[in-house]
């Protein structure tokens, strides 16, 4: 799969505190703003759709993918940025005001090889390492298992935030998953298979609703996503290793590209806001679009019930299961 584009250089720049950046556009903008913007082509039977920020693949058998990048975020407090190569690796160092970075390693084909923070006096933790490919994969990045076996309540499988108490939600942050782990997955397996992505529980941040064809979170609902952020704060501050997966939906008005692209936008809003106002690390945290592929009202019309975002961890997919277990010594790299 091609990677995402590569923020231009003036999206590198430190973001100060208090600026005003959602999604990395301007807020207002809407999914027309960018349609203008987008670029066709056709590669090998595949259709890319190309926007300043993100593509969109569909491949011949008609799925669709969509792919941000999460260095957008990482800018915003930051105190300087700087990008070199290494080895064939590009790596992207954010430092911060207290002197910690958190260094993003890609291959030469632009694609995530690991994430990893390190503290002012030089201990490192690696949050992500993808450089690890499991025996066990046959090539690209959807994996076939079967749906989970979930023996444990509906409403505790994916739990409704307006509904649920502060612990239930701090609770599923930390939840193992419904099923044995059998392997570690890379991050691009886990966004693009479901049926991994769907051994963790999930939490719908049903408190938050966006507005047909915008992502922009209003500013009224932004205290709502408060219990959200405790809970992830929590959670990163017991193991600072825990990555969490914000995903973006749809509703089934509008065309497949459109709604992609629209998801992803939402997801990145929502975890930018969730860095910006309540201090949640950028690095534990990444996001992903579906478009309309997981409704929750069987609609083909209008619907703010679908238009949501949803919150997973998936620090144990990442893992392999471990991801319960006490952190790892700083430094030390993730169980292979």
């Amino acid at each position: 799969m091609p990677p995402p584009p590569r923020p231009p250089q003036r999206d590198l720049t430190p973001l100060a505190i208090g600026a005003g950046v959602v999604a990395g556009a301007v807020i207002g903008a809407t999914i027309a703003d960018y349609r203008n913007q987008r670029q066709e082509v056709v590669e090998g039977g595949r259709t890319v759709y190309t926007e300043p920020d993100r593509i969109i693949i569909r491949d011949p058998g008609g799925q669709e993918y969509v792919r941000g990048n999460d260095l957008y975020r990482f800018r915003y407090g930051a105190r300087d940025i700087r990008t070199f190569s290494e080895g064939g690796e590009t790596r992207t160092v954010v430092i911060r005001p207290d002197g910690s970075e958190v260094i993003t390693v890609v291959g030469p084909d632009g694609s995530l090889l690991r994430r990893i923070r390190r503290d002012p006096g030089g201990r490192e933790i690696v949050i992500i390492d993808n450089s690890y490919r499991d025996p066990r994969s046959v090539g690209g990045f959807y994996v076939d298992v079967p749906p989970p076996v979930v023996n444990i309540p509906y409403d505790r499988y994916i739990v409704d935030a307006e509904e649920a108490s502060p612990d239930v939600i701090y609770a599923t942050m930390e939840a193992p998953p419904v099923q044995r782990i059998e392997r570690r997955y890379t991050l691009d397996e886990i966004r693009y298979s479901p049926n991994v992505r769907m051994q963790m529980p999930s939490i719908d941040v049903n408190t938050i609703n966006f507005e047909t064809g915008s992502w922009t979170i209003p500013p009224d609902q932004v205290a709502r996503l408060q219990v959200i952020a405790d809970g992830l704060n929590r959670a990163i501050q017991r193991n600072p290793r825990e990555v969490f997966l914000i995903e973006g939906h749809t509703d089934a008005v509008g065309n497949d590209v459109d709604n992609l692209s629209l998801s992803d936008r939402r997801a990145q809003a929502a975890a930018e806001l969730l860095t910006q106002q309540f201090g949640v690390p950028a690095e534990n945290l990444t996001s992903q679009g579906y478009g309309k592929q997981y409704l929750k009202e069987q609609t083909d019309g209008p619907s703010r019930i679908n238009r949501r975002v949803t919150v997973r961890r998936i620090t144990p997919l990442l893992n392999g299961g471990t991801a319960s277990l006490p952190p790892p010594p700083p430094g030390t790299a993730p169980p292979r």
